[in-house]
């Protein structure tokens, strides 16, 4: 006898449908999305009220912040840097040999630094390399963010949806049905011949089709590289000119206003420094006030900054004398940053952000597309995936991207915080690794090994740690998973398999896995990786279950298929960050992405297939 829909089981698919409906359109952050789920399951009784928020402190989570603290150490210690140098070295400015190298690089850290992290990490180092041998940027940052989620899957450290696959199967083994066979769970390790596989196919796929596939356009946009020379700016954002002074008379208008009304006068230049007897400050908020005397650090066009020193009774000196300082390149300058997903600057004004104030960087334009925004930006509202173009000093610019809300892409000058400590990270990294697999500890007490004696040994302090977790992240994990257990606990999930099984039933085992991996690539594409996979485990294991096949076979197929997001860039963070830097649009994800998705899958299934025959 079949299973009949019960209102318990009609209160989850709700949940389940609102939750990837506010995913899909966003009108709600997804972590509030997440927060939101949790507690209504709490509330309607779905799971025992003192098991709703067991996601908080179950494994997954745990080794999510503490790889990600281990991430942060490595880079802390200049790990990605030192590699950029070998990765120079091997490349030779060839493109075809600089790709391959980035990619089996990307491929490789992708194993153990969780892919947004790692995308973050590794695009201002693509776009150093870029600029250095000439290759477009265009060529290099797609096949590097693919790249990492194909080599995602080599093990269980960095990858969320196979780190809370564990924390699934647990709970799917407590409401098996009698007689069943219990699911062993997964080790450190016990994927990485899948993942191998898929990270050789996603390497050799670039390699050999990469030329013919990525964006043949080659644009002025992308035939410069950012950060190579100031003509990448004039082209790009129509920001030229040159630096000059602009010295405040007595008899200026200038006098007694703000640098805002400044900036509001027809035909002004931008206004990039003040100096006000012996204090001179990079970006002046815009309520700063021009006296007689200030100087004025201005980039425009010498006819409009002629103009504007005569209509406003200034005196011009293309000399730096009193702001040299400023702005010296080794100090200061141009730079472009994308607004990653995770970023607390989305939905907020330039004018509300208060950057200058804040961290004395100037906002000169944003391009969000085809758009690019040169014209009172300040009242510009930010989105995931903008790119922004600042003038800034670089410790400044430093220290404001230190908190995540900003991804750097411009190859600025920038010291190695901590490099006497690049072999402790490296190898307390290892030790945790190796904890994890020859000993019987959980995942998250080794990783958290790792990160604490990072902490202990100053690879990294405190507040560099805090800094490091994404807490959105950890937020969406921990309480989406509480969802997958109410789908196991109510029996929606079993429902769900038999109304698959009523559709296809009598077709062949490979169709099945193949049906169940296509529905998670789908819903990975208009969700998250995590949500998609707290979905469809617990249904490809009740379809497993009920079919006689083997339920751990099937359940990684889910978790491996979740990652697959190459279709939109608003399939994953990654994509969205590199969308922007490297002048992508939909048709460049389609073309290059349809093709490795059928790989993919072909792959996985081939895999997962040797391995549980």
């Amino acid at each position: 006898m079949g299973l009949s829909l019960t209102p318990e089981m009609i209160l989850v698919l709700g949940l389940a449908g609102f939750t990837m409906l506010m995913l899909v359109l966003d009108w709600i952050r997804a972590d509030m999305v997440a927060l939101l789920v949790v507690v209504a399951i709490g509330l309607i009784g779905l799971i025992p009220a003192d098991k709703v928020f067991d996601g908080f402190a179950g494994n997954a989570v745990i080794s999510i912040i503490a790889i990600m603290i281990m991430g942060e150490g490595l880079d802390r210690a200049g790990v990605l840097t030192y590699t950029a140098r070998v990765m120079m070295r091997m490349a030779n400015g060839v493109e075809s040999r600089l790709s391959l190298v980035i990619n089996v690089v990307a491929s490789l850290f992708s194993a153990v630094i969780p892919s947004q992290a790692l995308a973050a990490l590794m695009i201002p180092i693509s776009s150093r390399l870029a600029a250095r041998t000439g290759v477009p940027i265009s060529r290099l940052l797609l096949p590097m963010a693919f790249c990492i989620f194909t080599a995602t899957n080599t093990t269980l450290i960095a990858n969320s949806p196979l780190i809370i696959l564990n924390d699934l199967i647990a709970s799917a083994n407590l409401n098996l049905p009698p007689g069943a066979h219990t699911i062993p769970k997964f080790g450190l390790f016990s994927v990485t011949p899948i993942g191998l596989v898929l990270a050789a196919v996603g390497v050799a796929y670039f390699y050999f089709f990469g030329r013919k596939l990525l964006p043949g356009h080659e644009d002025e946009r992308l035939k410069v590289t950012p950060g190579r020379t100031e003509s990448y700016f004039a082209e790009t954002y129509g920001i030229g000119g040159e630096t000059a002074e602009l010295t405040v008379t007595a008899e200026s208008p200038l006098v007694g206003m703000s640098i805002g009304e400044a900036e509001a006068l027809h035909q002004a230049p931008l206004i990039l420094a003040i100096k006000s007897g012996n204090e001179s400050r990079m970006a002046p908020p815009a309520d700063h006030v021009i006296w007689v005397g200030s100087v004025l650090g201005v980039l425009g066009p010498r006819e409009q900054l002629n103009r504007f020193a005569n209509n406003q009774l200034c005196r011009l000196s293309t000399r730096m004398r009193q702001l040299g300082e400023l702005f010296n390149p080794t100090r200061a300058g141009i730079s472009e940053v994308v607004i990653p997903p995770v970023s607390r600057f989305i939905k907020q004004t330039v004018a509300d952000l208060r950057l200058r104030k804040r961290f004395g960087i100037s906002v000169l334009a944003i391009t969000r597309g085809d758009q690019v925004f040169r014209d009172d930006v300040r009242g510009v509202s930010l989105r995931a995936g903008d790119t922004v173009v600042l003038h800034s000093n670089w410790r400044d610019l430093a220290l404001a991207a230190e908190d995540k809300d900003l991804v750097v892409v411009t190859d600025i000058p920038k010291e190695e915080q901590r490099p006497g400590k690049i072999w402790q990270a490296v190898g307390f990294f290892l030790m945790a690794q190796g904890l994890a697999l020859f000993t019987p500890l959980d995942l998250s007490l080794s990783m958290m090994a790792g990160a604490i004696a990072m902490l202990l040994t100053g690879v990294l302090n405190m507040d560099e740690a805090y800094k490091a977790i994404n807490w959105k992240t950890i937020f969406v994990v921990a309480c989406l998973i509480p969802l997958g257990w109410s789908m196991d606990a109510t029996g929606t999930a079993a429902w769900l398999a038999q109304l698959v099984l009523t559709h296809l039933g009598g077709v062949a085992p490979w169709v099945l896995q193949l049906c169940v991996a296509l529905l998670t690539l789908l819903f990975a594409q208009v969700m998250s990786n995590v949500g998609a996979t707290v979905m469809m485990v617990p249904v490809a294991i009740s379809v497993a279950v009920a079919t006689g096949a083997n339920p751990a076979a099937y359940a990684l197929i889910v978790a491996v298929s979740s990652s697959n997001t190459f279709l939109i860039s608003a399939g994953h963070p990654a994509l969205m960050m590199v969308t922007g830097p490297g002048g992508y649009k939909g048709k460049d994800f389609l073309r290059v992405g349809a093709p490795l998705t059928v790989l993919m899958l072909v792959a996985t299934l081939l895999m997962v297939n040797l391995m549980f025959r």
